[in-house]
């Protein structure tokens, strides 16, 4: 998909002018399968859009175990720099799943598109307000459900999934070991 297109699908952004207008600021980016969109505390300054493909993002303890906390299918919105940096730094690690094609316009640029036009300010805070939900809504799964539960959560909130993304993946963001993935899986199958 292309970056018009996906942009004048946003209610927020009421005409061609001001999708137009906004398509302006952004450049394409390309990353092939297993290449970083950005690593964990290294600087990042920007936002993304995921035109094609696919991409996963993880963060490392210090002991090297990396868990993943968000998935991605194109065409969608990579979470906003706000709620994935701090003080310039990445807190997460994004890689490419698959190869794959991204718009990005740095973070200041895009602010200064906000303040000075209403629908990007809009469709900005509605990509916002989308993010953190989705961040809520897993926090919820891990907090409240086992791991049947979870994978059943999991499916309805991403469906297709399972075919796109390693499982061992999905069971890290289940908060689930491959085992018992595999174990639910299996179990789910036999139903």
């Amino acid at each position: 998909m292309d970056l018009r297109t996906f942009l004048l699908q946003s209610p927020d952004l009421p005409d061609m002018a001001c999708a137009d207008e906004f398509v302006s600021g952004w450049a394409g980016q390309r990353l092939t399968k297993g290449a970083h969109l950005t690593r964990q505390e290294h600087p990042e300054t920007g936002e993304f859009i995921l035109l094609n493909g696919c991409l996963a993002s993880s963060i490392c303890d210090q002991d090297g175990k990396e868990i993943c906390v968000g998935f991605y299918v194109s065409p969608c919105v990579v979470t906003p720099n706000i709620a994935r940096t701090r003080d310039g730094l990445s807190l997460v690690s994004i890689v490419a799943m698959s190869d794959s094609a991204l718009a990005r316009i740095d973070s200041d640029e895009l602010t200064n598109r906000m303040i000075s036009a209403e629908p990007v300010r809009n469709w900005a805070n509605g990509i916002l307000r989308e993010a953190l939900s989705r961040k809520v809504d897993r926090e919820w799964c891990l907090a409240a459900l086992g791991g049947a539960e979870r994978l059943a959560w999991f499916r309805q909130t991403y469906p297709g999934y399972e075919d796109i993304f390693p499982h061992t993946l999905i069971a890290s963001y289940l908060g689930v070991t491959p085992v018992t993935m595999s174990r639910l899986r299996t179990s789910d199958k036999s139903r």
